[in-house]
């Protein structure tokens, strides 16, 4: 397979991938009531995944390709499940930034595995948009990683205090 041709394949799966994190996160946030901290920055990070999904539609019509409709659905439909799942875990809210911080660096490791296929393809836009993508979701895993006790800590606090925690 040519350079182009797997990059455009791993961006397909790339996008894919940014669906099911929309989905994810979207699931996610509309619970999360006690946790306005964690609520704003996944909102935000929302944003994010919006513009990196764009970012890489662009790259794909760039390649002459489309995304994936079956990798997009699947990976939907896998988001939701995780999500109707997480909602029945009583501790829900940890668990969920816990399954954040694991997806944002398999994210992480993605978008440096399309960034070294796209400086081999001599793709600079795409290794750009790549690059753009990355930094984000570095930031997105290094709040997650620095908030994680936290979060724990207000879980713990609330559950404590008899209050509704899991959320």
């Amino acid at each position: 397979m040519a350079d182009r041709e797997r990059l455009a394949q791993w961006l397909r799966d790339a996008h894919g991938m940014e669906q099911q994190a929309e989905t994810m996160l979207t699931a996610q946030a509309s619970r999360l009531e006690n946790y306005p901290e964690l609520r704003r920055r996944i909102e935000q990070h929302i944003k994010e995944t919006q513009g990196q999904r764009e970012r890489l539609e662009t790259c794909l019509d760039k390649l002459d390709t489309s995304s994936s409709t079956m990798k997009d659905l699947a990976g939907r439909f896998a988001a939701l499940l995780q999500g109707i799942g997480g909602m029945f875990a009583g501790d829900e809210v940890v668990k969920g930034a816990m399954a954040g911080y694991v997806f944002e660096n398999i994210e992480i490791s993605s978008y440096i595995v399309l960034l070294a296929a796209a400086e081999e393809a001599g793709e600079a836009h795409v290794a750009q948009v790549c690059r753009e993508n990355l930094a984000e979701e570095h930031a997105m895993a290094d709040w997650l990683r620095d908030h994680l006790p936290s979060v724990t800590q207000t879980f713990l606090r609330r559950e404590e205090r008899g209050e509704t925690a899991k959320r």
